[in-house]
């Protein structure tokens, strides 16, 4: 289905983001990206810019990964002329190495805050820019904390 709106069509390329990470699908993936000075922050990493660094970047995270799994929670859009702004948290599951009969080993959970950056192109929507930020505070104890509730610290004399 074609997408009607602007903030459809960045919706569209934003998914499909994720979902050539999660297929592994390296050239695929090159496709989604600007030509030229590109930027992204992977959690833990520093800065890379330029093409070659960030398609290299996701090809050593394809290729050291057995399996991960985006579920995009609190998805914002926002698009100004030719550029749009997305904003979302990845839930993201991921699996460890191969156990030795070659199944996906634990699968571990993370939050990310995700900010992606688009720019209009005639050949539709590319990522411009990417940063993922973990998620380090609970957001149950930040609800708690934010009611009001006991957090522990009542004898600390403050």
């Amino acid at each position: 289905m074609e997408p009607r709106t602007d903030i459809e069509a960045v919706e569209q390329a934003n998914a499909a983001l994720y979902e050539t990470i999660e297929r592994g699908d390296h050239e695929a993936l090159s496709e989604l990206w600007l030509d030229g000075q590109v930027s992204v922050v992977h959690p833990g990493w520093p800065v890379l810019r330029g093409r070659g660094e960030v398609l290299r970047s996701y090809a050593l995270i394809m290729a050291n990964t057995e399996y991960i799994q985006f579920f995009l929670t609190d998805v914002e859009i926002d698009v100004l002329g030719d550029t749009a702004l997305v904003t979302c948290t990845e839930n993201i599951l991921s699996g460890g190495p191969a156990e030795d009969d070659g199944s996906v080993g634990p699968l571990i959970g993370q939050l990310v805050v995700a900010t992606n950056v688009f720019r209009r192109t005639e050949d539709g929507w590319r990522v411009w820019s990417h940063h993922g930020s973990p998620v380090l505070a609970d957001r149950e104890d930040e609800e708690a904390g934010a009611n009001g509730e006991d957090d522990g610290d009542e004898d600390a004399g403050v």
